[in-house]
């Protein structure tokens, strides 16, 4: 069976640095055997905000039919989540957060009606990768969106531990990224060793 890549274009604004960033991360996963990947882009996508009802957490489902209709079965089949987000005002961008809210219906499932996310032989055998680009250049300029991307793939059964990062500062002007000394390359290293993690893991069993 092939590898099962979703990846979540986060910004608002079309192929800036956090897309050209996830672009050569997909680009090197894509040229590896048997590797299949879906790019979204949230901008597109229709996925409103959490309404907050907690209506979840008796119908195992959301109430709005909307984008996520689509994403909510193909997040729980993928064998890597890419998630990718510029930082606005020091957080994730507004349709990345809409994303991370709506996996609400996740939470509810998992801790409220206590029923599985994956099957239990595909558990641990998950990755995640959050790639993120910043203007700024200060060293922190991230600490406030990890925890929100933390909550995101634990809820869907990926641990901290099975999360990958890539996230470059200093990086303000459209195509500033294209200019960075080892962006590109550090991009595309993470793909492939991203890629030859999830043999290993799915080697140990079939998926579901």
């Amino acid at each position: 069976m092939p590898i099962k890549v979703l990846a979540f274009a986060g910004s608002p604004r079309r192929h800036g640095n956090s897309e050209t960033l996830l672009d050569w991360v997909l680009a090197s996963m894509s040229r590896e055997p048997d590797v299949v990947v879906e790019k979204v882009a949230l901008a597109d996508a229709g996925i409103n905000p959490c309404r907050g009802c907690n209506a979840c957490e008796t119908l195992n489902k959301c109430v709005q039919r909307d984008g996520m209709d689509i994403y909510h079965d193909k997040i729980v089949a993928a064998d890597c989540i890419v998630l990718s987000s510029p930082i606005f005002c020091m957080g994730l961008a507004s349709q990345v957060k809409a994303l991370v809210d709506r996996a609400q219906v996740f939470r509810s499932r998992k801790y409220v009606l206590k029923l599985p996310i994956v099957p239990p032989e595909r558990k641990g055998k998950r990755l995640g990768v959050f790639l993120s680009t910043a203007g700024q250049n200060w060293p922190y300029v991230f600490d406030a969106a990890v925890p929100s991307v933390k909550c995101f793939y634990y809820v869907i059964d990926i641990k901290d531990a099975d999360i990958r990062y890539l996230m470059i500062n200093n990086v303000d002007e459209k195509g500033a990224i294209e200019q960075h000394p080892t962006a590109k390359a550090d991009a595309e290293k993470l793909g492939r060793d991203v890629i030859a993690d999830l043999r290993k893991r799915l080697a140990t069993g079939e998926r579901a």
